[in-house]
């Protein structure tokens, strides 16, 4: 239970290589809110997960092997947390740039195409902050974080959707 058939190192390497291509898969599938996932997004990660157990840990099946791939997975996650907020370029490839989707109330096309987002989906954001006409507004940006920023023609006033995650791209 406690005995490793492969070494501790290994697992570790085993466990980063897969944690970075991974994350580097995901990041170019794009910005998808967790909530708005749907059944085939969830059953890709599913998937997956159970895709690269065997890649991080090869052989080994022992508590031990599953502990030092867990702890690795975590370390390695705070690691890229901290660092993707310390240093520009390294946040810029992890989260991404804001996009424009929209601008003195015409949709950018292009825009909303590269980030796989619909019109109704820019609307929706607009109605969550009780504008019913695009024609309103004067900016709609998609934000690292997946949420929608809208800025209103009126007072230009800046409202943004609730925190989002828009990773999983369909």
């Amino acid at each position: 239970m406690l005995t490793l058939t492969v070494p501790w190192w290994e697992i570790v390497v085993r466990t980063v290589v897969v944690y970075v291509v991974v994350l580097a898969m995901l990041r170019l599938a794009g910005k998808r809110e967790l909530g708005q996932m749907t059944p085939f997004d969830l059953v890709v990660i599913l998937v997956i997960s159970n895709a690269v157990q065997n890649a991080m840990v090869g052989s080994d099946t022992s508590l031990l092997g599953g502990v030092i791939a867990a702890a690795t997975l975590t370390a390695v996650n705070i690691a890229v947390g901290r660092f993707g907020r310390r240093i520009p370029l390294f946040q810029h490839v992890l989260a991404g740039e804001p996009r424009l989707l929209l601008r003195d109330g015409q949709l950018l096309l292009g825009n909303l195409a590269k980030e796989d987002i619909t019109p109704d989906e820019v609307a929706m954001a607009a109605r969550e902050h009780g504008v019913e006409d695009l024609a309103d507004l004067s900016a709609a940006i998609l934000e690292p974080d997946g949420s929608i920023s809208i800025i209103e023609k009126r007072g230009e006033r800046v409202r943004r959707t609730r925190r989002r995650f828009r990773q999983f791209k369909r």
